[in-house]
């Protein structure tokens, strides 16, 4: 399948832009232990956007892996998960603070430290909403590609900082067309006293046709009912006089 876009995160990086539907978006981490937390809106209508509540609970889950979707707070399907290395996401840890960063890895400026200086999500979200016309107010709750965090019965959130290795991938494939911005920075669980340094490498393909045996389509039942809304409102945004 013919590669349409390569793109490079590096540590501390960002990136944003609108990707049609029918895009396959893979992510391969490029050494041990990658995080890169993501944010998807609708590009047809951005008061469109990822809800994490109704993904998890309609698929019975905390984590993602291969067969889930990411769906809207519409109902429909953003995203969904056709490969995967890892077998789980985070998808309820959030991104890291300034705050935080400062807190556990000592804080830089971008003035003494140019380009060298540790970013954190919040900063970087704003930014790349800011670019695609959204404010702060938009922020959502992020998945954290390559990141473990589990609960145990007392409450607390654990993250396994072993989880991801080098070549570990996970493809996205979009089921819309959606605004994609990422954020390459540490899950704001991980306690290493160093800035993780972990490039990623997004490339940007044209999917496969949805087929009626597809492992997302057919995961549960509620994934099929977010697939017929989508298909029936993608199918309105389509046509007209050629």
């Amino acid at each position: 399948m013919k590669v349409n876009v390569t793109k490079y995160i590096p540590a501390g990086g960002k990136w944003s832009s609108i990707i049609g539907r029918g895009k396959s978006i893979t992510f391969t981490a490029m050494e041990d232990g990658a995080n890169l937390s993501i944010l998807l809106y609708s590009a047809a209508d951005s008061a469109e956007r990822y809800n994490m509540p109704d993904t998890l609970k309609a698929q019975h889950t905390s984590h993602l892996t291969k067969g889930h979707v990411l769906m809207s707070d519409n109902g429909r399907v953003l995203t969904s998960i056709t490969e995967d290395s890892l077998g789980w996401h985070d998808s309820i840890s959030g991104y890291i603070t300034r705050r935080v960063v400062d807190e556990r890895y000592g804080k830089t400026t971008y003035q003494e430290n140019r380009n060298d200086w540790y970013r954190s999500g919040e900063e970087n979200f704003a930014v790349e909403l800011f670019r695609n016309g959204l404010s702060v107010r938009d922020l959502i709750p992020v998945v954290n590609l390559f990141s473990k965090v589990y609960c145990t019965e007392d409450g607390k959130m654990h993250y396994v900082p072993t989880h991801a290795k080098k070549g570990d991938f996970i493809t996205l494939r979009t089921e819309q067309d959606v605004l994609l911005i990422v954020s390459n920075t540490p899950n704001p669980l991980n306690e290493t006293p160093h800035y993780p340094s972990v490039p990623v490498k997004m490339d940007i393909t044209d999917a496969s046709k949805v087929s009626d045996d597809d492992i997302c389509v057919n995961y549960c039942a509620e994934n099929r009912r977010a697939f017929e809304n989508t298909w029936d409102y993608t199918g309105l945004l389509e046509g007209g006089i050629k």
